[in-house]
């Protein structure tokens, strides 16, 4: 099994580290580490460093670091942008897209989005998938966490705007004649991908976002949720790109 990976703000720059805080609660009192075994310390930013506990106290763990390395920033770089569900089908699809590679995550207030994040609501509901994240980008032993951007609930022409100024965009649509896995992909920017809510994508959204330059596809013929649509489209781009 891997060595579990904990965030810090910044990668130590000596031998010795102290890891405290929530992480070091976690690291010490939930997980149980012990002297002599081994962890991840990222930065969320690239920088990552291998470490061996030398020391337990209460809620914190002496290390030593063993070594340390940068991973560059992905790139294409992967965008999601992902119609708000209700209940907890937001959170599911943040975080099996974290798991399978997303780069930034944008909420959409879809016309057909059964929810709406107004006011305080939405900074909370944004918060808590950019928690999400960061939890399943742990899990994952991530060097990057990924963002979660735009306003708590972009409209629609915000996210038009968004996918004209990147390198490529396409929208699932299970009405398009194209194939994800066969479409043209750009080498290097940004590569854009609209998710629709429970109830789909309204005909105008597809107007405009084809306006502005994205491209209907399909996965297959089977329709899919959307709490698992952009984790598959994500594990076709990661494919396709050499990630995987």
């Amino acid at each position: 099994m891997s060595a579990p990976l904990f965030l810090v703000d910044a990668l130590p720059t000596t031998d010795r580290h102290t890891l405290g805080g929530p992480e070091g609660h976690h690291a010490a009192t939930v997980q149980r580490l012990r002297v002599g075994e081994p962890l991840l310390l990222a930065d969320g930013r690239g920088g990552t460093a291998t470490a061996e506990v030398v020391a337990v106290g209460r809620g914190t763990l002496d290390l030593l670091i063993t070594t340390r390395r940068y991973v560059d920033r992905p790139d294409p770089r992967l965008t999601v942008v992902q119609g708000i569900a209700k209940g907890d089908r937001g959170e599911l699809a943040v975080q099996a897209m974290t798991e399978v590679g997303v780069d930034t995550i944008v909420p959409w207030a879809a016309a057909r989005s059964v929810v709406r994040w107004r006011d305080g609501r939405g900074d909370r509901a944004r918060e808590r998938w950019a928690t999400t994240a960061r939890e399943a980008a742990k899990q994952a032993r991530r060097p990057w966490l990924p963002s979660v951007a735009g306003a708590p609930d972009e409209s629609t022409a915000q996210v038009a705007r968004r996918l004209a100024a990147g390198a490529a965009a396409y929208v699932l649509h299970e009405e398009a004649t194209e194939r994800l896995s066969t479409v043209d992909l750009p080498a290097a920017g940004e590569i854009t991908l609209v998710v629709g809510p429970e109830g789909g994508i309204d005909p105008a959204e597809v107007d405009t976002f084809t306006a502005a330059g994205a491209v209907p596809v399909r996965l297959g013929d089977a329709v899919l949720r959307t709490s698992t649509a952009g984790v598959a489209a994500l594990a076709v781009l990661a494919t396709r790109l050499g990630r995987w």
